[in-house]
């Protein structure tokens, strides 16, 4: 384990790289708070941390999303060891899930993980995500499904998770709840709203009571090629700042 000079600020320890990797990450903790997308403390995101190989950021097990702070994220290694001295501690269990994406999948620098009601209704349904709304088609222009098979713990459930996943952005875990990865966390939240709004589209749809129109399979099966272009960016030219700029105003202490 690496043990910095405890008395040296965390930021003068650590490249500009990883500072900002934290702040993006704290951010992400903070906005799936602010959208209520949250389950107390038993989800996770994780992040790489730039240029340390097989080195990751994570929260502090037992702090609320809306607690999260740059300098309280916890560096640790694949096998969930930390790699720099921390008073906080984390949950290894909770880095099951991650930690096979991140070994498998080089470009999924971040991994995003929530219990959200909307999500997991959806993914307790047969028919998983229909195509009801825009939102739904680029979902499923990229989407995966993992079947439950208990709590997330043990390490040979992971070849099949990371299957179900391929090169696909969202998994749905069955009975679960629902996943994205991005090469930033701006990306993989962007990639939670819009899944997330789609799953909540469609349990109001289907709560109105009424016939639903579904998309026509045409455009869903060109939706894919058209995502690519109409995506790129978005999370980080586009839509984060604003969002950083949205938590600015009502707490800028996730910067900390």
């Amino acid at each position: 384990m690496t043990r910095p000079a405890t008395n040296v600020p965390l930021r003068a320890q650590i490249s500009d790289a990883e500072w900002q990797a934290r702040v993006d990450l704290a951010a992400a903790y903070r906005l799936v708070a602010h959208f209520g997308w949250d389950d107390l403390v038993f989800t996770h995101i994780s992040a790489r941390v730039p240029g340390e190989d097989g080195h990751f950021l994570i929260n502090p097990y037992g702090w609320l999303f809306d607690e999260i702070t740059a300098s309280s994220l916890v560096k640790i290694d694949l096998a969930g060891n930390k790699v720099m001295d921390s008073p906080h501690p984390i949950n290894p269990a909770g880095f099951t899930i991650h930690s096979a994406i991140h070994a498998a999948r080089p470009d999924a620098h971040c991994v995003m993980h929530t219990h959200s009601l909307n999500g997991v209704a959806v993914s307790a349904q047969q028919g998983g995500v229909l195509p009801l709304s825009q939102q739904s088609t680029l979902v499923l222009a990229s989407l995966g499904y993992h079947d439950y098979e208990g709590i997330a713990l043990n390490d040979d459930e992971k070849p099949r998770l990371v299957a179900d996943l391929g090169d696909k952005t969202f998994l749905m875990l069955r009975n679960h709840g629902l996943l994205t990865v991005g090469p930033t966390p701006a990306d993989a939240f962007l990639a939670m709203y819009v899944f997330e709004a789609t799953c909540m589209i469609q349990v109001r749809a289907q709560a109105g009571g009424g016939a639903l129109t579904e998309v026509n399979p045409k455009i869903v099966a060109g939706v894919q090629a058209a995502a690519a272009q109409v995506t790129r960016g978005l999370g980080g030219q586009l839509a984060w700042p604003g969002l950083l700029r949205r938590l600015d105003r009502i707490d800028p202490s996730f910067r900390d």
